[in-house]
């Protein structure tokens, strides 16, 4: 039998399906809104720590805080029968552990014992790039060079802002929030890459059970030593960072990172300080800064810049 020739073999054509074309641009829509939500619950996050310090300590606010968020967690794992997940994602969760559920609370919280939520806000608007970077390295992804320049243009428009507020000295608060901005990249890159095999919820809940054996007792230990005056704002603040800001909020952060992938989804970040600015007004009473205008204007075009671009 003769071999046909390859001119007259019959060519295989690849035609794209409209509906996989549909389905791919639903799940991006999704992925945008659900890490869009993420950003609004984490900017309340501030302005909830600061109600939180009105009845509790630093130490007491963040053990506590883990605790709740951790039972709640817990419940829904038990309730919905997750199995424990393989011992090889165990090392990356421990990261999501001490940079999302331990390190970046604490940090964050100490520093706005001497900052205010404003100030503290624009200094974490550089998560955005520093979680890009942690990528990059961590998961070697490329994104292009379009990207990149509206990331760091982004970036130098909060620390311009940065600078511009703080007088152009750095303060003990600042080295805090900078050491915030390591381990909570970290936590967040080793997050977003694991709830591409899991659930994201998943991954906040099986980390916040990780750290119960460390913050039980610390919480124990620091209600014992710091003083508690219940307030109104205290409690609703507590709440709000152990339910939404700690679980709820991871929730949908990393199921949006998932589905859109981490580069684009920190860039959605760059919107965070701007609404947390609105919330410490609304909620807090703190002036507004008068850059912050021109600072939110910059930040959007670096936000619609970096979402056009390939991630």
């Amino acid at each position: 039998m003769r071999a046909q020739s390859s001119a007259t073999a019959p060519k295989r054509i690849t035609v794209s399906s409209p509906q996989s074309t549909e389905t791919a641009a639903e799940s991006t829509t999704t992925g945008t809104l659900l890490a869009a939500l993420g950003v609004v619950s984490f900017s309340l996050t501030f302005p909830a720590t600061a109600w939180g310090l009105e009845s509790f300590g630093p130490w007491a606010l963040v053990a506590v805080r883990s605790v709740l968020a951790a039972l709640i967690a817990g419940g829904c794992l038990l309730v919905l029968r997750v199995r424990v997940p393989e011992r090889r994602h165990w090392a990356g969760l421990a990261v999501v552990a001490a940079g999302v559920v331990i390190g970046f609370p604490l940090l964050t919280t100490l520093a706005l014992q001497t900052s205010t939520t404003a100030h503290a806000a624009v200094v974490v608007g550089l998560l955005p790039l520093t979680t890009a970077l942690f990528s990059a390295l961590r998961m070697g992804t490329r994104p292009s060079r379009t990207f990149w320049t509206a990331a760091l243009a982004g970036a130098a428009a909060v620390l311009a802002f940065t600078v511009q507020q703080s007088g152009g000295a750095l303060s003990t608060a600042d080295l805090y929030l900078f050491g915030a901005l390591l381990v909570c990249a970290a936590g967040y890159t080793e997050g977003g890459r694991l709830a591409r095999v899991m659930p994201g919820w998943q991954v906040i809940g099986w980390a916040l059970v990780l750290c119960l054996p460390l913050t039980v007792p610390g919480a124990i230990v620091a209600l014992s030593f710091e003083p508690v005056h219940l307030t109104a704002h205290g409690v609703a603040g507590l709440l709000w960072v152990a339910a939404g800001s700690q679980f709820l909020g991871l929730v949908v952060w990393y199921r949006g990172m998932a589905a859109i992938g981490i580069p684009k989804a920190s860039q959605l970040q760059l919107a965070q300080p701007l609404l947390t600015l609105v919330w410490s007004v609304l909620l807090l009473g703190e002036h507004l800064p008068v850059a912050a205008p021109v600072t939110a204007a910059a930040v959007l075009v670096c936000i619609a810049v970096t979402q056009r671009s390939r991630g």
